[in-house]
């Protein structure tokens, strides 16, 4: 095992079953970026209450920096021994400036650090996925000029409807998407991210912490010095709100995806998917399947179930952390993975997609379409739209 960050108070070793059980390394070491930052503005803090003398900073300081250039180069390189990133990020810094390295945890805790990474974590991923929604509605917006002059049959309740414009019905699904755009925008607005909350106590002043991330930051105004310390380490609305809005976007995507299925069976035939992204059958070689939406679809599934997970989690905790919160990692990093991977496809996938028109043209032909059409017609002759309504379903109906 991996040196750890705690450990005095006890006798005996960590039992090594329960240690594979309990260790977050496998996957938080996806947030070793944000824990350096951390350790960076904590290390400015430790300056500016007198706690590390000037140079001992500045050694700190240079090594920190070292292995966040790693993580930029992408060459950092995590010990799966270890507890968790805080554990191995301290490790790597002791290995590079011996003992110095024990004065870098100073009156903070794990539970600080955690919630801080998280949250820098949310805000990075939200405008990555904002990013890559603004292509999925440009491709929506190219699907809808190339064919902004053409009809297709709108449905309600599965029938047969009303004859509608395919760029009206289009714009519907860009206008979901456009809601969940606003719905991250606004959620990286209203994110503050705090530090300095220690275990759930202040044991530093904001004041040398307000002049550390001045320091780091140049006065970015993101990061701040926690408010309420017990409120900051107990808190994870901030990543059930953001996956709250992630099932949101994976309910309009497995909508589209439905609806797109559907259109594209030989019943109805009034679409063509791109073949780059459906595959054939192992035993019928005339097979065309739209795998790459039948699993849009069936992802919603975990989408969901990785939000209410982590209510589920959260319901009955008391104040303040708890290793149960430990488990909102996994549920997190899974959503932000599966829609960032869906939006980059579905973008490619809509400018392949072409209408059949000969099928909807065909299908346009079927009178009932035009049925409240007929209605206004007697209606602006005076007639009253419920006798009109009337005249012309018992016409449609034979009688």
């Amino acid at each position: 095992m991996a040196k750890k960050l705690w450990g005095g108070r006890f006798k005996k070793k960590v039992d090594r079953d329960f240690f594979e059980f309990q260790k977050s390394i496998q996957y938080d070491h996806k947030l070793a970026g944000y824990d350096i930052v951390h350790s960076l503005i904590h290390t400015l803090a430790l300056g500016n209450a007198g706690i590390l003398k000037p140079k001992e900073k500045t050694k700190l300081m240079e090594s920190l920096n070292k292995i966040k250039n790693e993580i930029i180069a992408d060459k950092f390189k995590y010990n799966k021994n270890s507890e968790d990133i805080h554990t191995d990020i301290q490790n790597k810094v002791e290995k590079k400036i011996g003992k110095l390295a024990l004065k870098l945890h100073t009156l903070r805790s794990r539970n600080d650090q955690i919630v801080f990474d998280e949250k820098s974590y949310c805000y990075d991923e939200c405008e990555k996925i904002e990013k890559l929604l603004e292509g999925l509605l440009k491709s929506i917006a190219f699907l809808k000029n190339k064919y902004k002059a053409f009809s297709i049959v709108g449905y309600t309740h599965t029938q047969r409807a009303q004859k509608i414009y395919f760029k009206d019905y289009l714009e519907a699904f860009y206008c979901m998407l456009g809601r969940d755009e606003k719905r991250l925008s606004n959620f990286m607005n209203n994110l503050e991210i705090h530090i300095g909350a220690g275990a759930l106590l202040r044991n530093i002043k904001k004041e040398d912490y307000n002049k550390a991330i001045k320091a780091h930051l140049e006065g970015e105004g993101l990061i701040k010095p926690s408010k309420n310390t017990i409120d900051d380490v107990s808190d994870r609305d901030f990543i059930i709100e953001f996956l709250s809005i992630l099932s949101i976007m994976q309910m309009h995507l497995s909508r589209l995806s439905e609806d797109f299925i559907l259109y594209s069976t030989q019943e109805f035939g009034f679409m063509e998917l791109p073949e780059e992204f459906c595959t054939g059958s192992s035993l019928m070689p005339h097979k065309k399947n739209p795998d790459f939406l039948e699993l849009v679809r069936g992802y919603t599934g975990r989408i969901y179930g990785n939000l209410i997970s982590i209510l589920t989690t959260m319901k009955g905790l008391p104040l303040t952390y708890n290793r149960d919160m430990q488990l909102d990692k996994e549920p997190l990093f899974s959503s932000v993975e599966i829609l960032k991977d869906e939006i980059t496809i579905m973008s490619k996938f809509i400018k392949g997609v072409k209408l059949n028109e000969t099928a909807i043209k065909e299908a346009l032909k079927d009178k009932n379409l035009y049925s409240v059409d007929r209605a206004k017609e007697l209606v602006l002759k005076g007639m009253s739209f419920r006798q009109a309504h009337d005249e012309i379903g018992k016409e449609l109906r034979g009688k």
